[in-house]
């Protein structure tokens, strides 16, 4: 475990991520959920989702029941319990609905377990081949940081709808999609001086490069701070930033996600849009909220980042957040939590050229979020 001059000595260990590891993508998320009916109307209604593929007890599954919605590149699937007890039902009682499995699409899922488990991670699921009229899958899997886990998806012989075990699901009911095309990056919440332990397994045990750091002078306001870092895998197709609280005079965003998720966690996903305006001014309309970024952080923004293609009035309007780095520039905007406990949220993401994760926008961000503890009594 890294403890001291921690961004000096992980870049000794991998300074640029060694790829024993080849990741496709992103195969889908799947999230523990306490209705999965009703919880796929919502990511229909007000994401435009679209449906995909069930499983439940009309395909023989009888302790859970999945329903999976896609749009464009991006997969989800929503599962419940339909037992009484089980690991389905204790997660949920601990954290609420949240992300239980990051998928990542491999070619070859016993070698991705074969290099990842020799080099130290713990095995959730040994590879496993199932197989159905429309071809085989093989599976595998590695526990992560709290109870998340990454299942290994080798799809190559598979012809079907998404998975052996699911059918078409096709209802009448198929709102229009919102323009969203695929994950961006997906950012892991950890406690106290876990981040560094957490960015050596990404480093040793999946092969990821440190892409980027940031300490609490780079992610702090009057009352709260936090530390994170990029990790990223060797083709740049799947990043993780890890985050971990920092001392400040409250309590911050992170600590709040960990109090009310009961350990560490996925804090959200960045879904990637090609027209952010289009796509946030769909989801307003279906009810999706966002933080409120004041007005006053138009006044000056254009000359922080520069010239940018858009128009700022619409930007100003909807509360998109600019930032640029050396490549370009990226435009951004983060729901409020999207469940009852204030653990998950989403960010909408579209990049003209910027590789970076917004650092321009933290003051900005993280005192609109400190509003929203406030307004809880979490501050």
């Amino acid at each position: 475990m890294i403890t001291d001059n921690t961004s000096l000595q992980l870049e000794k260990v991998v300074p640029a991520a060694d790829d024993f590891l080849p990741l496709l993508g992103t195969d889908y998320v799947e999230l523990y959920v306490g209705n999965a009916k009703q919880a796929a109307h919502y990511y229909q209604s007000a994401w435009g989702f679209q449906p995909l593929a069930y499983a439940g007890l009309e395909t023989g599954v009888r302790d859970r029941v999945s329903y999976v919605l896609e749009q464009d590149k991006i997969r989800l699937i929503l599962t419940s319990p339909l037992d009484a007890d089980g690991p389905i039902n204790a997660h949920i009682n601990a954290h609420g609905d949240g992300v239980k499995v990051i998928a990542l699409w491999v070619d070859d899922a016993t070698k991705s377990w074969q290099e990842t488990t020799k080099r130290g991670a713990v095995s959730y699921m040994e590879p496993r081949t199932v197989e159905d009229k429309d071809g085989k899958v093989v599976y595998s899997g590695i526990e992560t940081y709290g109870e998340t886990v990454h299942i290994f998806v080798e799809r190559k012989d598979y012809n079907g709808t998404f998975l052996p075990g699911y059918r078409a699901w096709n209802p009448e009911y198929k709102p229009t999609p919102t323009g969203l095309r695929y994950v961006d990056h997906m950012v892991g919440n950890v406690g106290w001086n876990e981040m560094n332990k957490w960015c050596e397994f990404y480093a040793k045990v999946m092969g990821f490069a440190q892409l980027v750091s940031f300490d609490d002078k780079d992610i702090s306001t009057e009352y709260t701070a936090l530390m994170s870092k990029v990790m990223s895998n060797g083709n740049g197709r799947i990043k993780f930033p890890i985050n971990e609280p920092a001392e400040g005079r409250k309590k911050s965003q992170i600590e709040e996600y960990i109090d009310f998720y009961n350990g560490a966690g996925v804090q959200h996903m960045a879904l990637a849009t090609d027209n952010i305006i289009e796509t946030v001014t769909a989801l307003k309309e279906r009810g999706v909220e966002f933080l409120y970024v004041p007005e006053t952080y138009y006044d000056t923004v254009l000359d922080r980042v520069g010239q940018i293609d858009e128009d700022l009035a619409p930007l100003k309007k909807l509360g998109i957040l600019i930032d640029r780095d050396d490549e370009g520039y990226l435009l951004q905007l983060f729901t409020k939590p999207v469940l009852d406990r204030p653990t998950m949220f989403f960010e909408i993401i579209q990049r003209k050229g910027a590789k970076s994760f917004g650092k321009g926008n933290f003051q900005a961000l993280f005192e609109s979020i400190e509003r929203e503890q406030e307004a809880r009594g979490t501050l």
